[in-house]
């Protein structure tokens, strides 16, 4: 499947989840798009800025990918990075029936658009974002299902400073 694929999403924050699907996502696109939305209707613990810079540290080395914010729709993002694709990685079944409604809407808004699933490695089902946030929010040691630069600013705030982003 050549061309350009965006992986949207809020990654807050990033997890070796994330970065699972998108390793594995390297080998089926010429270019791989990760768009880091803005979502005005939820309060994140971590700024959009923080998360691109995230994801840029990851994948500086790598030449197939590039890292933006975006607000708005999806498939008007698609549009703006001239991309074919939508990738989302699915974790469980009802990862799924939501993961379609929203592929079926993007779909009938452009019908230049289709969205790929990848399931991720089962290592990593049951590490999703909202539970990462959670471990963190209560001072547990959630390195385990983060990538390193991550790891690194996280320890970077002490637990003085965490506990002040946690309760901002």
């Amino acid at each position: 499947m050549p061309g350009i694929c965006l992986f949207p999403g809020s990654f807050d924050p990033v997890t070796l989840g994330h970065v699972d699907v998108i390793d594995r996502a390297l080998d089926l696109f010429d270019q791989l798009v990760i768009g880091v939305g803005v979502n005005s209707g939820k309060v994140a613990m971590f700024s959009v800025e923080q998360r691109v810079k995230w994801f840029r540290e990851i994948y500086r080395n790598e030449p197939k990918v590039s890292v933006y914010s975006y607000e708005g729709l999806t498939v008007n993002f698609c549009r703006q990075v001239k991309a074919r694709f939508i990738l989302r990685g699915i974790r469980y079944v009802s990862d799924f029936e939501y993961e379609k409604a929203i592929a079926d809407m993007n779909r009938r808004l452009d019908h230049e658009v289709e969205t790929v699933f990848l399931t991720c490695s089962p290592e990593f089902s049951t590490v999703a974002s909202t539970l990462v946030r959670d471990v963190i929010r209560h001072g547990g040691d959630a390195s385990q299902f983060l990538p390193e630069p991550v790891i690194s600013d996280l320890a970077s705030l002490g637990s003085e400073g965490l506990k002040a982003k946690v309760e901002g």
